[in-house]
């Protein structure tokens, strides 16, 4: 083999092994440039690729295509952004600098090779490593690795969703196996009053930060648990239980086996609530002291961020369970049953109660919050019985709003937009809101011809997932119609989330009249793209979506309304780069905050949203489109009609005039200047960056310092 091949396959595989390539085009352009075909059908994984593609071919390729100045640069600037010192964390970020945070999440959406995430509290915990490896805070992820993901989202003839579980490749994936003093690999144990959980830990590269993966397939583990880290939320109560486990006290014994002490510990969501337990016995061990004491020491530098209101997202767990997995440490921790379930009630007296994930975690934590103002306030009210002595506005439940890491989600268009406009450097600058009154100074039909080439992007996307759907449901009606589905000269409503009652994906659908004269305008017609999964055992969600679904399959439907199989993150992606509006229509107050909103402001979508979470911060007239005033009515029918009606009225007198009203030069200038408006009001402040340096500054740094403090 040739020297220069070898070159440039090691400095790719180098690439290929850092997920710091998720957020730069240019690398993900040099796979694609290589070979398209096979980049596509590994769906965008380079080590995969790379397992694909022999050396020889790359070199081949990079001659003819001349792509060996490509790979260098791409090599050395990973190189330069992993190894420079100058950086925000370095300067601002005190003691976090020799005690890392320790960020716990159940899950992480980083990519979609990389499926280990379900929906919106994955994408947020990954866009929350992305963005502290931008500004060099120094944090270490925890979670499980799944080896068969969430599912992959079939739809049938009848439009009800199937599932179907795929095992991922690990010699596919850019993970590094984690070894101990003797170079076996690390194993956690964690006992339980019947067997011992097992875990070994995978290492994976997100720029700077590093992600810590725990693993029950071992040998060791009997078959049930061998498959406790197979799924993602799948299970009943017992595995849900045991995976929680894994994830908290087999995610705090992996940073005592490395020798790592954390400065923070953030849990994202409840699900690993048990780690505070494992860091309490660590210090009663440590320094010899009771676990009241040591609960207080502890909770001084814990963090946990609620993400939902909704009663179903906070775990609980009966006394027999809780007994059976955690009574050996209940004793290490010299306490008694009913001691020890006080830890997990909102009330310690009533021995009826469960044990409340949520529960511990606000008792073990000294600073904690909901992801947006609303979700606030009603956390505050909703958990306002465990502090019975204070009013609602002094329970110690703040907010930071969520943000999103823009470098993954901006269309690479738009990118060199910014970049033509505001400066080569204006991804460090992006929380500075001087920077984007530029954006004012960009010409109306050059940012209308960038949005309508992303729309047709879109567009060719959703036929080539159309035909792979229509060719598995024997649809060939759909298939021969397929370059007139969606026209890009008319408004495009997206519409993606998961599929549960309350996110009302089908209100839309609720008054089929009026929808259907809008679709069939012959002068100002609309139309409709769908996504999204229900969980495997919602079936409400299941016949929500199947609404949808068969709504999209009729004939006179076919042309305007489209439902993309599979929502992930690449679908994600291409939505919301492309669409015209985004539609988000939850029953208030139930959005904890709404991210993928977020996504497509900078993108030059607008969004048309109930206002709830974020958009209530960002909604001030011309950022884009309220559905209502921000009421709520007990009875939920009436709440249903009324944000029904509000949102036809929105749609017939206000977006789709806009939308259609156009200067000499075809462009919607108005419309224009309300992307504009959004782009220059939105996109400082509901960025990562912004909500992690709030996370650093509010409450990263004062929980570092009080770590070896004690009250």
């Amino acid at each position: 083999m040739a020297a220069s091949e070898t070159h440039l396959h090691e400095r790719l595989r180098a690439l290929a092994r850092n997920l710091w390539w998720t957020w730069h085009p240019e690398v993900i352009s040099i796979f694609t440039d290589l070979d398209p075909r096979v980049w596509r059908e590994v769906e965008h994984n380079p080590t995969a690729f790379l397992n694909r593609v022999t050396p020889e071919q790359i070199e081949k390729q990079a001659s003819e295509l001349v792509l060996e100045s490509r790979i260098n640069y791409a090599f050395r600037r990973l190189g330069e952004y992993t190894g420079t010192e100058k950086t925000w964390g370095s300067l601002h970020g005190g003691n976090l600098n020799n005690r890392p945070v320790a960020y716990f999440s159940a899950e992480f959406g980083l990519h979609e090779s990389l499926p280990i995430y379900s929906g919106g509290l994955g994408i947020l915990a990954g866009d929350h490593l992305k963005s502290s490896s931008d500004l060099g805070i120094p944090l270490i992820g925890i979670g499980l690795l799944y080896r068969q993901g969430y599912f992959c989202q079939r739809l049938n003839k009848d439009g009800w969703q199937e599932e179907a579980y795929i095992d991922l490749k690990i010699e596919d994936l850019p993970l590094q196996a984690v070894t101990d003093a003797h170079g076996s690999p690390l194993m956690i144990r964690v006992d339980t009053r019947t067997t011992p959980l097992l875990a070994r830990v995978w290492k994976l590269l997100v720029g700077r930060v590093t992600l810590l993966l725990l693993d029950t397939n071992v040998d060791g583990n009997s078959v049930e648990d061998r498959e406790l880290t197979s799924r993602l939320y799948g299970g009943d109560l017992r595995q849900r239980i045991r995976q929680e486990l894994m994830l908290g006290v087999g995610g705090a014994r992996t940073l005592q086996a490395l020798n790592i002490v954390p400065g923070v510990f953030h849990l994202n969501e409840g699900h690993s609530s048990f780690a505070i337990l494992e860091e309490i016995r660590r210090v009663m061990e440590y320094d010899g002291i009771p676990f009241d004491r040591a609960l207080r020491r502890v909770s001084l530098y814990t963090v946990f961020t609620t993400h939902t209101p909704v009663e179903a997202g906070h775990d609980r767990f009966p006394a027999d369970l809780i007994e059976e997995h955690l009574g050996i440490f209940r004793e290490h921790l010299g306490l008694s049953h009913d001691e020890f379930m006080a830890l997990g009630r909102i009330n310690p007296q009533d021995h009826s109660q469960p044990f409340c994930m949520t529960v511990l975690a606000l008792k073990g934590s000294h600073r904690a919050n909901g992801v947006s103002a609303i979700h606030g306030h009603v956390s505050r009210m909703m958990w306002q019985s465990l502090w019975p002595e204070r009013r609602e506005s002094e329970v110690p439940i703040g907010h930071i709003t969520n943000g999103v890491h823009v470098l993954s989600w901006l269309a690479p268009a738009m990118f060199q937009l910014f970049k033509t406009r505001l400066g080569q450097d204006w991804p460090t600058r992006m929380i500075h809101p001087d920077l984007w009154e530029k954006v004012v100074e960009i010409d109306d039909g050059e940012i209308w011809e960038t949005h309508q080439a992303l729309k047709m992007r879109l567009i060719r996307f959703v036929r080539r997932r159309l035909v792979c759907q229509s060719e598995r449901l024997g649809q060939q009606e759909t298939i021969a119609q397929l370059e007139s589905i969606l026209d890009p000269d008319i408004l495009t409503i997206g519409c993606a989330r998961r599929f549960a009652a309350y996110k009302r994906s089908d209100l839309i659908l609720s008054q089929p009249e009026r929808l259907l004269k809008l679709i069939n305008d012959a002068e100002r017609p609309i139309q409709l793209v769908f996504a999204g999964k229900a969980h495997p055992r919602d079936n409400e969600g299941k016949a929500l979506m199947q609404r949808i679904a068969r709504f999209s399959y009729e004939a006179s439907n076919r042309l305007r309304v489209v439902f993309v199989e599979d929502y992930d993150y690449n679908v994600a992606r291409h939505l919301v780069q492309g669409v015209d509006v985004w539609l988000n229509n939850p029953r208030r107050p139930l959005e904890a905050c709404g991210t993928s909103g977020e996504k497509v402001v900078l993108n030059g979508v607008l969004n048309l949203s109930v206002l709830d979470g974020w958009w209530n911060e960002a909604y001030d007239g011309r950022t884009g489109f309220a559905i209502g005033h921000g009421g709520m009515h007990n009875d939920v029918a009436v709440q249903n009609r009324r944000d029904a009606d509000y949102l036809y009225e929105t749609l017939e007198n206000e977006v789709i005039p806009l939308y259609y009203q156009r200067d000499p030069h075809g462009v919607p200038s108005q419309w224009v200047r309300r992307m504009k408006h959004a782009i220059m009001r939105l996109g400082w402040r509901f960025n990562a960056d912004r909500m992690v340096k709030d996370y650093a500054e509010r409450f990263y740094l004062p929980a570092a310092g009080a770590t070896s403090t004690e009250t």
